[in-house]
């Protein structure tokens, strides 16, 4: 019968009549024959299903065996031996070079027809060794599957004791080493379903031997540690992971971070490869292991292990939210990563150039789990915006992107940001602040924040820019006895000439700590600048006190006795001085006092009070006249020193327009009359800052600098409580008060008091209005009658005809911004340009008192923004934006610098005198020396962090062509079809990019 079943397989019959004749010697096989007969049969099919070279021959030769297996068991448990099957599996079937790959699946067919056997425990004994064997051998993917399902569907032949064990371990290995070989979509999912088979096995035996969890495990964490091998093991070891129980994760995870014998660099390798599992789909719980892991790294303070982790995986993760299918799991370590970063903007950076396109590319998805993620990812933004403030140009186009996303409120950010962070003390990561591998683009030098201190970093570079402060500050002598200016000197001088990128301030910090700040909490940086220009002027005067001293001893000469005499350094720079003017409302006498001021606190107006200019920007020709109310009795005021003006109301669409250039007092018979016709005439179009006026001019709903200055300088009622003691009437009587400006400073300060006490919260809150600032601004400066002749003998027209005041002009040079909506936390950066003099130092200067000119400063000077460490490239218009993108950044401190005029020429003069005869700033031999030995201690230390760093990184798994998932999604936007990323599709590029 073997002889016809062989000539009809081999003859060239059509299927079908073959089939008929098949199909009647399987009949025939049912009826008793002799054991020869049997044996013929079953070595013929045998042959048929091992070595059958189509389909048909193998399908003819399983019937056969199935039939003669059911039919003459005893024949055919004679026939499946233990030592046929020991020779199937160790020397395989078939010619030499063409083995059958169906041993497996052969065994598996007939060990049905033989469970109850005699031989049964002798076969499930052999192949409790071979399979064993087998996989030690690192069968393919495909084979390992086969033997997968051989002991899924007869677990007798799983191996036992000490050798099931063993049995894990090297399936594990095996999963290790797998590779899908073929990009296409059918051979990948035919891939994953074999690597399921095989982790199903493995889950199978943990469920029955629990034992076998760790040891299996431990050889998991062996595999991705290792640093030996030639290629990274295959994300297929993610399938491994989702079978362990969760509730074994908290002993494994502190095993394995309090293991002394694993390495930094084993640990390091293990994380990165596991963090590579996000792309691995259909995997269950791979994310809680991974955050889990890294969790335990941070409680046994392994930042440095974290950090460089984070910054090398941190990009593909994002990539991997491009995919529906392993978005959730990718997001969810995105999250922790991106949270749990909370000292340094490092790897939140890294994203901002991938995120608008990930955002246009999930709303381009419109699915739920796009939309889900989307929603996410803003309050993750936000959480990131919060935490790093301080980067508006960075962050505009990722505000812009996100804009309709809902923002999250500040008590949720504040829950997420302290439920993440590694550690809650600061000081703990303060040797893992940015390492800034080079100088900025710039040129300048960042400071390094030492615990809340930018604060003091904002004001130190804003007074650092103002350049004639700076070189005053640096060309000091030595040993002149003011110790916190000399460690000013030393830290402009740092800033002027090191080669870090950024230096610490530590030294500085301690010197010039108000007793009163608490340590590593945030403070306001107005009060400190206030106490340290304080610090500075009183400590010069000290010493100007002793060698007035030493002059009465006649122990100086006449040149130091005129240097120490004259005004200290901050009053030459800061100082300024306002007249005080009170008049009695009963008797109309007035009482006046003159004070010297380093800084001028702007409040806001009231809600139902709008003190308004012309404009934001303040030039000469969109200056109005100022209208004064016409007494209501004339006669009262015949020979009084006072003109009353009545504020105007924001209700009150008549109200006069009060800039800042001719507010204050009118003398007796005067009155304020328009200036003169070309102040608005046709060349205003002419102006530079014409085309610039249209974006910085204030909107109507919003306050602008000179609204804040002329409140500031607009007369004040005292009644009720706060009447005046009139020392002419002798008793309290109601009373106006004003201010008047008599002496402009070189550099005026001004401080927006947006810090109000609230009684209700019993906090100081913010006020968050916009405040548009002027990049020149017009401060009206009080003159005496002989400076006002004399202006006029020059040929000034920046007073009006008797009116006792002139306009001097300001240039914007620094604008402290503040970020948050309290003074006690939030975060400080500031936007800061030199502004300079742009008379040649060849030229001679013309003595004749010129004014200064309307003409705006330079506008392509170049701005920068200073945010600690970082120093950036920036412009004006970020300036005036920067509170329409961020709301809660606002300004708060502004420095300008005084254009030459006739009120800063004598220091001008001295200033100049100064650069012609020393041009930069000539440093002390010791200063020059300590910064000599610094630049070379630096670049010690960058060779030295380069090869511990090469060596380190050279550990980490690599990563290769991640940003393949945003060039393809960029290229898919033209294609057909549904393979896009975005789509949610599974075309066989991009599938295959995102499992391998």
């Amino acid at each position: 019968m073997d002889k016809i079943l062989e000539a009809v397989v081999m003859s060239s019959y059509p299927n079908n009549v073959k089939q008929g004749l098949v199909r009647r010697v399987i009949e025939a096989a049912k009826q008793p024959m002799d054991s020869e007969q049997c044996w013929s049969m079953l070595e013929l099919s045998t042959k048929l299903y091992l070595t059958g070279d189509t389909k048909y021959k193998r399908e003819i030769g399983k019937e056969v065996l199935e039939v003669y297996g059911h039919y003459h068991p005893e024949e055919f448990e004679e026939f499946f031996n233990v030592r046929f099957l020991l020779s199937l599996l160790q020397e395989g079937y078939g010619p030499l070079g063409k083995r059958s790959h169906y041993v497996l699946d052969y065994i598996q067919l007939g060990l049905q027809f033989v469970l109850e056997s005699p031989s049964a425990n002798s076969i499930f004994s052999l192949l409790r060794i071979e399979v064993l064997r087998k996989v030690c051998e690192r069968p393919s993917p495909k084979q390992c599957a086969k033997i997968s399902k051989l002991l899924t569907q007869h677990p007798q032949c799983i191996p036992t004791g000490k050798h099931q064990v063993l049995f894990c371990q090297q399936l594990i290995r095996c999963i290790g080493q797998f590779q899908c070989v073929s990009e296409g979509e059918e051979d990948i999912m035919e891939f994953l379903e074999q690597v399921n088979k095989v982790s199903g096995l493995l889950q199978r035996i943990w469920r029955t031997q629990t034992s076998a969890i760790l040891p299996s495990l431990k050889e998991l964490f062996t595999i991705i540690s290792s640093t030996e091998e030639q290629e990274a093991p295959s994300n297929a070891l993610a399938s491994v992971v989702q079978f362990v129980p969760l509730e074994l994760m908290d002993g494994v995870i502190r095993n394995l971070t309090n293991d002394d014998s694993i390495t930094d660099v084993q640990m390091m390798t293990a994380i990165g490869r596991m963090i590579d599992w996000v792309s691995w789909p259909l995997g269950k719980n791979i994310d809680k292991w991974i955050i889990a892991l890294l969790k335990g790294l941070a409680a046994v303070k392994k930042f440095s292990i974290l950090i460089e982790v984070t910054l090398s995986k941190i990009e593909k993760v994002f990539s991997k939210l491009l995919y529906p299918i392993v978005r959730e799991g990718a997001l969810s370590v995105l999250q922790y990563m991106l949270l749990s970063f909370q000292h340094s903007h490092e790897a939140f950076h890294l994203l901002l150039p991938h995120i608008p396109r990930l955002v246009a590319s999930l709303k381009k998805e419109n699915s739920n789990s796009a939309t889900s993620s989307l929603e996410q990812l803003a309050e993750l933004i936000h959480c990131m915006f919060f935490r790093f403030s301080g980067f508006p140009d960075l962050y505009e186009p990722v505000l812009e992107a996100i804009k309709a996303l809902p923002i999250p409120n500040e008590d949720r950010i504040k829950h997420l940001l302290g439920q993440n962070a590694w550690t809650s003390q600061k000081n703990e990561l303060a040797c893992f602040y940015p390492r800034l591998a080079s100088k900025s683009e710039t040129g300048k030098i960042g400071l390094i924040n030492l615990g809340n201190t930018c604060y003091m970093n904002s004001i130190i570079q804003s007074l650092f820019m103002a350049s004639d402060f700076r070189h005053s500050v640096l060309n000091l002598t030595e040993g002149n006895s003011q110790p916190l200016m000399t460690k000013l000197q030393w830290l402009f001088a740092f800033l002027e000439h090191s080669q870090r990128p950024a230096i610490s301030p530590e030294s500085f910090l301690s010197a010039s700590w108000p007793p009163w700040f608490t340590p590593g909490a945030q403070q306001d940086c107005s009060e400190y600048l206030k106490y340290l220009l304080d610090r500075l002027h009183e400590e010069e005067k000290t010493g100007k006190r002793i060698y007035q001293k030493l002059k009465e001893s006649s122990l100086m000469s006449q040149a130091v006795e005129h240097h120490y005499l004259n005004k200290t350094l901050i009053e030459k720079m800061f100082g300024g001085k306002m007249m005080t003017k009170i008049r009695c409302l009963k008797c109309l006498n007035v009482s006046s006092r003159e004070e010297a001021f380093t800084d001028l606190s702007l409040a806001f107006p009231p809600s139902d009070r709008h003190v308004r200019g012309s404009t934001s920007v303040l030039p000469v020709e969109e200056i109005g006249p100022q209208f004064i109310e016409p007494p209501e009795n004339p006669s009262q005021l015949t020979g009084s020193p006072w003109v009353p003006r009545k504020p105007p109301m924001a209700r009150d669409p008549a109200a006069p327009l009060m800039p800042v250039e001719t507010l204050g007092f009118q003398e007796t018979g005067e009155a304020a009359s328009p200036l003169s016709s070309n102040a608005v005439g046709g060349d205003a179009a002419k102006d530079p800052l014409s085309a610039f006026r249209e974006q910085a001019c204030a909107p109507k709903d919003s306050r602008s600098v000179p609204d804040l200055i002329n409140y500031f300088l607009s007369p004040e009622r005292l009644t009720a409580e706060n009447k005046y003691h009139c020392e002419k009437c002798a008793s309290l009587q109601d009373a106006e008060k004003v201010a008047e400006l008599t002496e402009g400073p070189h550099y005026l300060i001004l401080t927006l008091l947006r810090f109000s006490f609230d009684p209700r919260t019993m906090k100081r809150k913010k006020i968050l209005d916009n405040v548009s600032i002027p990049v020149v601004l017009k401060l009206p400066v009080l003159v005496t009658a002989e400076e006002n002749e004399e202006i006029c003998q020059h040929g000034k027209d920046r007073t009006a005809p008797g009116s006792g005041f002139m306009s001097v002009v300001y240039d914007l040079c620094s604008v402290v911004v503040h970020s948050g909506i309290s003074s006690e936390s939030g975060h400080y950066y500031c936007y800061s340009r030199e502004c300079t003099d742009t008379i040649p130092h060849g030229q001679p200067q013309d003595r004749a008192l010129k004014p200064a000119s309307d003409k705006p400063l330079d506008f392509e000077i170049q701005w920068y923004l200073f945010n600690d460490t970082r120093v950036s490239f920036s412009s004006f218009e970020s300036v005036s934006n920067v509170t329409s993108f961020f709301p809660k950044d606002t300004a708060y401190v502004l420095f300008y610098r005084q254009r030459p005029g006739r009120q800063g020429c004598l220091l001008r003069e001295a200033l100049a005198e100064a650069d012609r005869l020393h041009g930069e700033p000539s440093l002390h031999k010791d200063l020059m020396e300590a910064i000599s030995k610094d630049n070379i201690l630096y670049l010690q230390e960058q060779e030295k962090e380069a090869r511990n760093r090469a060596a380190y990184i050279s550990a980490l798994p690599k990563s290769p062509l991640w940003w393949r998932d945003f060039d393809r999604d960029k290229d898919d936007d033209s294609s057909s079809g549904g393979c896009s990323p975005a789509a949610g599709g599974s075309g066989s590029g991009s599938f295959h990019g995102l499992v391998f």
